[in-house]
């Protein structure tokens, strides 16, 4: 079993505001990238709310940190090796994506797992070497359709978790995060509800509370999943979804303001 040793002592320390974050995914060029970001940043400077976080495909790292160094939006990746280096080709490591000022990685999203598929024990180890190398790890967990309909959903989820846990420790989830993505949910238009969504993300916190109660305390959990301006708004002020990872919306500065406005005024969480 991995040492909890292991873990950096230099992770990012998570704020108190709700975080709202943006996933480009595979869409990008440098002129609709510059685009994009101006188009968000006079309305996000003006708005407190939220802590927001835009991760994006790997190239356009050094544009995103020429775009957004000085501003209140910090950036990320969408993936990262599970190895520090070597003949991997096509991989990218965590002192890579530190090199351009990456402060966030998305680990175990359903459209990489599902398609590359990743187990349940390389995604734990990807999310580990986040934390060795300071970066925040954003945790993809969910279910398929066919899961909630046989009402296994918290069974699915918590294997995902206990993954985790049970290579190395409870503790090694103290200032990360984990989005809730019901992978019925993702680019479907039909999001969770708001019940749906704050009794997984209950069941979530108390999965870590009951190896780390500490570790759960600083665990920032999102919703991610079909989010849009309109559902925003109720499920941003359920006090137990900590921010929203936003997929198709966050291609539309407009829209992407608009959630991020959704958070409630002195959302301290």
């Amino acid at each position: 079993m991995s040492s909890t040793s292991t873990v950096s002592s230099t992770s990012t320390s998570l704020a108190s505001k709700k975080l709202v974050v943006a996933n480009w995914k595979m869409h990008g060029n440098l002129m609709r990238n510059q685009q994009l970001i101006q188009a968000y940043l006079p309305a996000l400077a003006a708005c407190t709310r939220a802590e927001v976080v835009v991760c994006v495909p790997y190239p356009y790292l050094a544009q995103i940190q020429t775009l957004l160094t000085g501003t209140s939006v910090a950036w990320g990746a969408q993936n990262v090796a599970k190895y520090e280096e070597g003949a991997y080709t096509g991989e990218v490591g965590a002192q890579m994506l530190t090199d351009f000022g990456a402060r966030y990685v998305i680990i175990g999203h359903s459209e990489r797992s599902t398609a590359y598929c990743e187990s349940d024990e390389n995604i734990a180890e990807k999310f580990m070497m986040a934390k060795r190398h300071g970066l925040t790890p954003i945790l993809c967990v969910g279910e398929t359709l066919l899961e909630r309909e046989a009402g296994v959903m918290e069974r699915v989820v918590g294997k995902q978790l206990e993954t985790i846990i049970r290579l190395f420790g409870g503790e090694a989830f103290a200032g990360s995060i984990v989005s809730y993505e019901p992978i019925w949910a993702i680019g479907t238009g039909l999001a969770a509800t708001s019940e749906q969504a704050v009794a997984m993300h209950q069941f979530i916190r108390e999965s870590v509370a009951a190896s780390d109660k500490t570790a759960a305390d600083t665990l920032k959990i999102l919703y991610g999943g079909s989010v849009n301006p309109q559902n925003a708004v109720q499920l941003l002020n359920q006090k137990e979804i900590d921010g929203a990872l936003v997929g198709r919306c966050s291609l539309d500065a407009e829209q992407f303001i608009k959630i991020c406005q959704a958070v409630p005024e002195n959302s301290v969480i």
